[in-house]
């Protein structure tokens, strides 16, 4: 792996969001700093203090990709730009006494030039990591991602994947995500922020690939059998794509008319007949992979056998 370190101006940066030669990870979809943790930024930059050091990799195609810092170059582009991402609301600093009272309440437009100039020209130490071995394997980088990440809200693991392996496996997760039955079986109509949704389907599909038989909670690492799974998978072709789509999706739809939004839900030790609100992810592999062995046994002995 090779590290190279460099300053950037923040109006550089502005220039290769605009430009989509820096990319956001799929994991910052949700912009998530709310209006004071973003007004707090903005003025400790007004106040020349010191930015923390973002960090960058650098992808085959020689576009940037954030690991970290996103939320900081965010904030920086929303005022800038006069819109907060989280409400598309005209971005003003907070009107609190956190927020120095020379630009408390004012947006970008509203600062006096030699203000302005400061945000743009404020320069930010970026690290940028390229690894050279083992090639299309991003598994260190993963190790990097987990090491560095350095915001206030410490990140799930499959809030790293969804940054470290983006590609058709990512993609599709976030598809899956959103199948009606799932979402019910799940007990929520929205995905989950911070993305244990995403790595429950993740995990039923990379068990599903292994022989279940043998499965014990000794023999492997899932955290290690998720990331490699999703650095194999990261790009495949459009009959990948069904098989998985369907292997997970065919067992939602059995499972859920069978069973219903309890699915995967225990019961519940306070009140007689009823579930409890948590959804349990041991009900859910052992429900899904038992169930995905009856399916495979019942469709190998008929012609609609897809996989």
């Amino acid at each position: 792996m090779i590290i190279t370190q460099m300053m950037i101006s923040m109006i550089s940066i502005l220039g290769v969001l605009i430009y989509h030669e820096l990319i956001k990870p799929e994991l910052q979809r949700n912009y998530v700093w709310d209006k004071s943790e973003a007004s707090r930024f903005i003025d400790s930059i007004l106040l020349k203090l010191p930015v923390p050091s973002i960090f960058l990799a650098k992808q085959d195609n020689e576009t940037l990709l954030i690991i970290d810092g996103y939320q900081r170059l965010k904030t920086v582009y929303d005022y800038v730009h006069g819109l907060f991402s989280k409400d598309n609301k005209i971005f003003r600093l907070s009107n609190t006494e956190k927020i120095n009272n020379r630009w408390r309440g004012k947006a970008f437009s509203e600062l006096s030039d030699t203000e302005q100039r400061r945000i743009k020209n404020t320069t930010i130490h970026s690290i940028i990591f390229v690894q050279t071995h083992p090639h299309n394997n991003n598994t260190g980088m993963y190790q990097v991602f987990e090491r560095i990440n350095t915001s206030g809200r410490t990140l799930y693991p499959q809030e790293i994947r969804n940054c470290v392996y983006q590609g058709d496996m990512n993609d599709l997760l976030f598809e899956l995500n959103e199948h009606p039955n799932w979402r019910k079986c799940f007990g929520s109509q929205y995905p989950d922020p911070r993305m244990r949704d995403m790595e429950y389907i993740l995990r039923y599909l990379a068990l599903s690939e292994m022989d279940i038989d043998t499965i014990t909670t000794k023999s492997i690492s899932l955290k290690k059998e998720l990331n490699l799974f999703m650095g194999i998978n990261r790009n495949f072709n459009e009959i990948k794509k069904a098989e998985f789509s369907n292997k997970f999706k065919q067992n939602i739809d059995l499972i859920y008319g069978q069973f219903g939004k309890n699915s995967f839900h225990n019961l519940s030790q306070t009140t007689e007949n009823r579930f409890a609100n948590k959804f349990n992810p041991t009900i859910y592999d052992s429900f899904m992979l038992a169930n995905l062995k009856i399916i495979r046994e019942e469709k190998c002995m008929r012609r609609d056998y897809f996989y």
